[in-house]
């Protein structure tokens, strides 16, 4: 199951935004940059970058998450966002002896294709620790017969095993990571990822990270989300038709009363 939790973040991130939009509309001096940025002088420099579409200053602010229960699948769409900082945890280092995997819910409400999907699982399963332990057990061997004591050279075999029985996990395979990014760069990730067209899984992922980010900075994120919260949307001929749902929807995460 996905679990999501923001686990650092700048602190007063708006204030420190304001800073840096502050120095460069004002001559403000850096010894004296936070002094006099009250909540309402806050929210009026963030207001006005966003008049202005100046996006730089944003950058300051940056938020880190801790993310497991995600699949590989997931990985590779987001480490597209480029402009973001990913620890992932290593299949090479770490032997998956009992891997867990995400089921797409496509397949979860079809009971045949469910049951097609999970011994497809069983079966990569066993094939993965069927050659990770070929492997480790021929390498172990090479190490020996070269001089090694069989202890280190079983470690040193069980690692470069992983290395290459890796190669048949399949792309359900769960993964863990720390991800940071900065308020400018997590704004784009929300309107690409919150939009209906996007893959189920970070669309649910970008929702759950909008969720902790807009309490610890709502006027920053105010706005975030799927680009046809601002207007029409943008996707032409591949629109959901469901804009006035997606507007509704952000509009009861961010406690909005329906008028």
């Amino acid at each position: 199951m996905m679990q999501v939790n923001l686990i650092a973040y700048t602190p007063e991130p708006e204030k420190v935004v304001a800073a840096a939009a502050k120095l460069c509309y004002s001559d403000s001096h850096i010894g004296t940059l936070l002094d006099g940025l009250t909540e309402e002088k806050t929210v009026r420099f963030l207001s006005m970058l966003t008049d202005l579409g100046h996006a730089s200053p944003i950058e300051h602010a940056n938020f880190t998450f801790g993310i497991e229960g995600v699949s590989r699948t997931l990985l590779a769409q987001i480490t597209r966002h480029r402009i973001a900082s990913f620890s992932v945890q290593s299949q090479r280092y770490v032997r998956l002896d009992d891997f867990h995997y995400v089921i797409p819910p496509e397949i979860e409400k079809i009971p045949a294709a469910k049951a097609a999907f999970l011994a497809s699982m069983d079966e990569d399963a066993k094939r993965y620790l069927d050659l990770a332990k070929k492997l480790e057990d021929a390498h172990t061997a090479e190490y020996v017969a070269a001089g090694m004591d069989e202890a280190a050279a079983r470690k040193k075999a069980a690692k470069q095993a992983n290395e290459d029985a890796r190669f048949v996990l399949p792309n359900a395979c769960e993964t863990k990571m720390v991800m940071t990014m900065n308020a400018r760069s997590l704004q784009n990730f929300f309107a690409l990822r919150c939009c209906n067209r996007a893959q189920w899984e970070i669309r649910a992922l970008a929702k759950e990270m909008w969720k902790l980010v807009y309490p610890v900075a709502p006027e920053l994120f105010r706005n975030a989300g799927p680009r046809c919260l601002a207007g029409p949307c943008p996707e032409g001929r591949m629109c959901c038709g469901k804009a006035e749902q997606v507007r509704a929807e952000f509009a009861a995460m961010r406690g909005e009363k329906k008028q």
